[in-house]
C-alpha cells in the first residue's frame, strides 16, 4: 500500500486541532492567558509523525520492489518450464508417432497436437535449432501415418452391397406396400468417426488433399462392383428360375414359401434380360449414390463435396451410359432390318428413366441453381446444350417418335392416325421441351446476384437455342404447332439486351444533366459547383473501370451477337461522354484537370470494346 505524507494524510486532524486551541487560545486570552505549551506540543507531534513517515516509506517501497521480483522470477521459471518442454516434444511423443494411430487415435492426434506447436515455437523464435528439423520431420511423419491411417480404415471397411441388400432397396419402388427403409452402413460406426476426426485434421493442420482423392477412389470402386454385382445376380438369377428375388428380410413380404418376384420398374410381364437387368441397375444407382452422398457430406470439406462427388459416381454412371448405349445400338440395328418390334424393349427403359428423373437429376446435379453450379461468364448452359443435342438426335427417328406419341393418344383422332398427325405430334413435344428448358433456364438465372451477367446468361441461352433450331428441320418441326416461336426468341434475346444495357445506367447517370451547375463563361465557379463536376467524372471514371473489369470476364460466344451489344453500348456512352466533356472539359474546376479527365473519348470506346474477352 501507498503511505501518503504525513501532512496531507494528518491535515484535517490536524486543522481541527488547531481550530479547537485556537478556540481555547481565545477563550484563555480574554483572561489574559496564552497557550505556547499547547502548541509546543502540537509541534513535537508533528515532527514525530514525519519523521516516522520518512523511516517507513524506503521500506514500503522496497517491499514492493522484492514482491515485483518475486513475481518476475516466477514468471520467468514459468516461462523456462514451458520453452524446456518444446525441448521434450520430440522424445516425449516419437515412440507414439513410430507405432502409429491405430487404435488409439485421440491420444496420437493429441500427440500431433503437442508437435505441431513445437514447430510453431523453433519456427518464431529459433529457426536455426535443430530441435526444429527433429520436430519437423516427426509431424510429417505423424502426418504421413494419419494419411495410412485413413486409406487403411478406407480400404478396410468399405464393403460391396450385396445384391440381396440393393434388391430389397429398390423393390418397393412400385409396390402399393410402403416398405421399411433399408439401412445402408457403408462403414461401422466407430469407424466412420475416425475417418471423419483424421479427414478434419487433414484438412485443418496437415493442409493435404490428397485424402479426398483416395476417398473417392475406394467409395467409386465399390459403388461401381456393387452395380455390376447386382447385373450378374439378375442375370444368373433369372437365367436359372426366371424371377430375381431377395430373400434379405422376409418379414417384410406376404409371400408362401415360394417367394414372390420383386415388381419389375415400368413392365408387369417378363422383359428381355438385358432391358430387365438395365431397369434395375437405373434404380440402383440412384438409391446407392444418394446414400454415398450422405456418407461424404460427413467426411469431404463442403466447398470440395461437389467436385469429389462427381469423380467418385463417373465410373458407374459411365457403365450405365455404355449399358444403355448398347441397347440403344442393338435397338438401331434391329429398325435397320425392319425388325420394328425391337424398338419395344426400350420404351420399358424410357418409362423407368421419365419415372426415376427427378431423383437422377437431384443425384446428378447436388443443388443444380448454387452458383458454384452455374456457368460464371454466363455462357450457354450444359442443360441447353444437351436439350439441343437430344432433339437434333430425335430428328432421326421421326417416324419411330412419332409412332410412340400416336400410340399414347386415346382421343378419337389417333384412330386415324397419319403423317401429318405424327408431326403434330412430334412438333407439340419439342415445343413441351423447349418450354420446360425455357422454364427451367430462368429459374437458373435468378442465382446470379448481378441483374446484367442473368440477362447475358439469358441472352446466350436464347440465341444458341435459335441458332440451333434454324441450321437444323426443328424450326421447321416447332413451326408445325407454333408459328410464331422463331419471333417469339429474337424478343427474348433483346429484352435480354436491354435488361444488360440498363446495368451502364450506374456510369452515365453521372454525366447527365440533372443538379449540375448553370454557369457563365467567365464566371468563378463556386466551391460547391467545382465539387459536385469533380464527382461527376471521379463517379464517371470509377463506374467505367469497375465495369470493364467484370464484363470483361463474361462471355458472348456468339461473334455476331457479340459484336453488336458491344458497338451499341459503346455509341450510347461515347455519345453522353462526348457531351459532358465538351461542355465540362475545359472549365477550371480543379487545378489537376489529369486527375478527373482520365479518358478521352476514343479510350472509353477501347474500353468497351475489350468488354466478353479475357484474352483482351
Amino acid at each position: 500500500m501507498k503511505l501518503l505524507p504525513v501532512q496531507s494524510r494528518n491535515a484535517p486532524e490536524r486543522i481541527e486541532i488547531e481550530l479547537w486551541l485556537r478556540r481555547v487560545d481565545e477563550k484563555h486570552s480574554e483572561h489574559g492567558a496564552a497557550l505556547p505549551l499547547q502548541v509546543s506540543i502540537l509541534s513535537s507531534f508533528e515532527s514525530r509523525l514525519m519523521k516516522l513517515e520518512n523511516s517507513i516509506i524506503p521500506v514500503h517501497k522496497q517491499t514492493e520492489n522484492l514482491q515485483r521480483l518475486q513475481e518476475n522470477v516466477e514468471k520467468t521459471l514459468s516461462c523456462l518450464d514451458h520453452v524446456i518442454s518444446y525441448y521434450h516434444v520430440a522424445s516425449d511423443t516419437e515412440r507414439i508417432i513410430r507405432e502409429g494411430p491405430t487404435g488409439r487415435l485421440e491420444e496420437y492426434l493429441g500427440s500431433m497436437a503437442k508437435i505441431q506447436k513445437a514447430v510453431e515455437y523453433f519456427q518464431d523464435n529459433s529457426p536455426d535449432s535443430p530441435e526444429l528439423n527433429k520436430v519437423k520431420l516427426l509431424f510429417e511423419r505423424g502426418k504421413e501415418s494419419l494419411e495410412s491411417e485413413f486409406r487403411s480404415l478406407m480400404t478396410r471397411h468399405s464393403k460391396v452391397v450385396s445384391p440381396v441388400l440393393i434388391l430389397d432397396l429398390i423393390s418397393g419402388e412400385d409396390d402399393l406396400e410402403v416398405p421399411d427403409e433399408v439401412p445402408l452402413e457403408h462403414l461401422p460406426e466407430s469407424v466412420l468417426q475416425d475417418v471423419i476426426r483424421i479427414a478434419r485434421w487433414l484438412v485443418e493442420y496437415g493442409r493435404n488433399q490428397d485424402f479426398m482423392n483416395v476417398y473417392y477412389q475406394i467409395r467409386s470402386s465399390q459403388l461401381d462392383r456393387s452395380i455390376k454385382g447386382l447385373k450378374e445376380h439378375f442375370r444368373k438369377s433369372s437365367s436359372s428360375s426366371g424371377v430375381p428375388y431377395s430373400p434379405a428380410i422376409p418379414n417384410k413380404r406376404k409371400d408362401t414359401p415360394t417367394k414372390k418376384p420383386v415388381k419389375r420398374p415400368g413392365r408387369d410381364d417378363m422383359l428381355d434380360v438385358e432391358t430387365d437387368a438395365y431397369i434395375h441397375c437405373v434404380s440402383a444407382f440412384v438409391k446407392l449414390a444418394q446414400s454415398e452422398y450422405q456418407l461424404l457430406t460427413d467426411v469431404i470439406p463442403e466447398h470440395h463435396q461437389k467436385k469429389t462427388f462427381d469423380s467418385l459416381i463417373q465410373d458407374a454412371l459411365d457403365g450405365l451410359m455404355l449399358e444403355g448405349e448398347n441397347i440403344v445400338a442393338a435397338a438401331r440395328k434391329a429398325i435397320i432390318r425392319h425388325d420394328f418390334s425391337a424398338v419395344l424393349t426400350v420404351f420399358p427403359i424410357l418409362r423407368h428413366l421419365k419415372q426415376t428423373k427427378p431423383e437422377f437429376d437431384q443425384v446428378l446435379q447436388n443443388d443444380p441453381d448454387k452458383e458454384y453450379n452455374m456457368p460464371k461468364d454466363g455462357t450457354v448452359h450444359e442443360l441447353t446444350s444437351n436439350a439441343i443435342l437430344f432433339l437434333q438426335q430425335l430428328l432421326d427417328f421421326q417416324e419411330t417418335a412419332g409412332a410412340m406419341l400416336a400410340s399414347q393418344e386415346t382421343s378419337s383422332s389417333a384412330t386415324s392416325y397419319n403423317s401429318e398427325f405424327s408431326k403434330r405430334l412430334l412438333s407439340t413435344y419439342i415445343c413441351k421441351v423447349l418450354g420446360n428448358l425455357q422454364l427451367n433456364l430462368l429459374s437458373k438465372s435468378k442465382v446470379y446476384e448481378d441483374p446484367a451477367l442473368s440477362a447475358v446468361f439469358l441472352h446466350n441461352n436464347y440465341n444458341y437455342i435459335l441458332k440451333a433450331l434454324e441450321k437444323s428441320e426443328l424450326i421447321q418441326l416447332v413451326a408445325v404447332t407454333q408459328k410464331t416461336a422463331e419471333r417469339s426468341y429474337r424478343e427474348h434475346i433483346e429484352q435480354q439486351i436491354q435488361t444488360y444495357q440498363r446495368s451502364w445506367l450506374k456510369v452515365t447517370d453521372y454525366l447527365t444533366e440533372k443538379n449540375l451547375p448553370v454557369f457563365q463563361p467567365g464566371v468563378k465557379l463556386r466551391d460547391k459547383e467545382r465539387q459536385v463536376i469533380k464527382e461527376r467524372f471521379k463517379g464517371f471514371n470509377d463506374g467505367l473501370e469497375e465495369l470493364c473489369k467484370i464484363q470483361k470476364a463474361w462471355a458472348i460466344p456468339d461473334t455476331e451477337q457479340r459484336d453488336k451489344i458491344r458497338q451499341a453500348q459503346k455509341n450510347i456512352v461515347k455519345e453522353t461522354y462526348g457531351a459532358f466533356l465538351h461542355r465540362y472539359g475545359s472549365v477550371p474546376f480543379t487545378k489537376n484537370p489529369e486527375k478527373y479527365i482520365k479518358y478521352r473519348v476514343e479510350q472509353v470506346g477501347d474500353m468497351i470494346d475489350r468488354l466478353f474477352d479475357t484474352s483482351a
